[in-house]
């Protein structure tokens, strides 16, 4: 996501590193940098300019030359910056009504369908909804089709009318059969149409008025970058909607659409789409995604993927087993699964602080544990609870019955070995406080 923003910005702050005296030479040198990389990134002249002008102001007000540390004086300025270009804080959806409904728009392969499911999924798992999704394409063939499909992955109903072409009336028949079978949200999943095409720019405006939805959606694929801003501007004037969902943002490298499209139509970006999955949805935060831009990671999102797969009771007999001492094979897989259901391995290395730098020039392979897990497969069940009884015999049995050799298996022990080590470590209230001491002592610092 946005390496490439990611990297130029590494390389425009490195004009300040290792300068024996920061001035406002090598500073606008740095923000020329800057403002070429949010270009290649595809954000408007005028946007970049303002941004790196602001940043050259209140880095000047602040005193940066004479800081002690003026090289992470001006990357915080930049992050603080960035946010405030991405929308400041996260805006929620409204949920308003009885029920809340909720108007999908947007341009031909946008995503609008896919998401649909995806908020819906949402909105079921994380909020308790009983959503309802109502098929309004009437001229993409087999759209409705889709729609049942993507209902039906996700356990959650579909209505649609095969025999009525007028999506104005099925949008409020959808409604009526909500509110007369208990459901508390509607999302209406609409045609993709061109901001250009009068009569289809005309069918969303009428949909929009009769049903009057207590959110509207703009739906834009995020790697058409500056072509997604100027289209969305088209639709606010036309719809007005209340918000913007980026797609495909795990396929971006660039980011022009993130940063720009706030400043451009002044309205929020409410989620992203990060994968394919169902439950690849995410809130949009841009203070965690400038962070992730300037290579600082998303520790906070990352805790919250990991806690929304924690299971209390199975932690609690994890703890008891570690602590005798007891971890195996079963609990490493277990481990396993949990990390896999997090999202993908470059997404979550993202996350990290440093990671993406440490990782860089290196493939991150979603398919990084299929032969771990195959060779755990090729033990019997004694072996996989009883790890000491693995001796070479046992070894060169795995390695054949996985389709690995002998040293996988070995490097396999030892990362076992080491997890189990760490494990046992954290488990010790003490080391732990160590641990966190340690870190705090290290940390605060910006990445320069």
């Amino acid at each position: 996501m946005f390496e490439n923003l990611s990297d130029r910005f590494e390389r425009a702050f490195k004009v300040l590193k290792g300068q024996g005296q920061i001035t406002e030479i090598n500073v606008a040198e740095t923000l020329k940098e800057v403002r070429r990389a949010l270009l290649e990134a595809d954000v408007s002249f005028n946007t970049a300019k303002s941004f790196t002008n602001t940043i050259k102001e209140k880095a000047l007000g602040q005193n940066v030359l004479t800081s002690i540390s003026p090289g992470q004086l001006l990357v915080k300025i930049t992050q603080e910056e960035l946010t405030k270009l991405m929308g400041s804080e996260k805006a929620d959806i409204n949920l308003s009504g009885n029920p809340a409904v909720i108007l999908m728009a947007g341009l031909q392969g946008s995503g609008k369908t896919t998401f649909s499911g995806k908020l819906a999924n949402y909105l079921k798992t994380k909020s308790g909804k009983k959503p309802l999704l109502v098929a309004c394409d009437v001229y993409r063939p087999a759209a409705i089709d889709q729609l049942h499909v993507v209902g039906e992955g996700i356990e959650v109903d579909v209505f649609s009318n095969r025999d009525n072409k007028d999506p104005v009336k099925i949008a409020s028949e959808g409604i009526q059969h909500a509110k007369d079978n208990g459901f508390n949200v509607v999302i209406i999943d609409t045609a993709g149409r061109l901001a250009v095409d009068q009569h289809m720019m005309e069918e969303i405006s009428n949909i929009k008025k009769k049903i009057n939805p207590s959110e509207t959606l703009f739906v834009v694929d995020s790697m058409t970058g500056q072509d997604a801003v100027n289209t969305a501007k088209a639709f606010n004037d036309k719809v007005d909607f209340n918000g913007v969902v980026l797609t495909k943002l795990d396929g971006d490298t660039r980011g022009g659409a993130a940063l720009s499209i706030k400043s451009i139509v002044n309205k929020p970006i409410k989620f992203i789409g990060t994968g394919e999955k169902m439950d690849a949805l995410d809130v949009f935060h841009p203070d965690r995604m400038a962070d992730r831009i300037l290579g600082m990671g998303d520790v906070v999102s990352l805790v919250e993927r990991a806690q929304e797969q924690f299971d209390e009771e199975e932690a609690k007999k994890l703890h008891r087993k570690i602590k005798k001492n007891q971890f195996d094979f079963n609990d490493f897989r277990d481990q396993i699964g949990q990390i896999k259901k997090m999202g993908g391995m470059k997404d979550i290395a993202g996350m990290i602080p440093g990671m993406k730098k440490a990782i860089k020039g290196n493939e991150v392979d979603d398919n990084a544990f299929v032969p771990i897990l195959a060779m755990i497969d090729s033990m019997t069940p004694k072996e996989r609870a009883s790890p000491d009884i693995i001796n070479v015999q046992r070894k060169k049995r795995i390695a054949t019955g996985s389709g690995n050799d002998l040293q996988e298996v070995n490097k396999l022990m030892k990362q076992f070995n080491q997890t189990k080590k760490m494990m046992k470590l954290m488990s010790n209230k003490q080391n732990m406080m160590n641990m966190m001491r340690q870190f705090k002592n290290m940390g605060g610092k910006m990445p320069m």
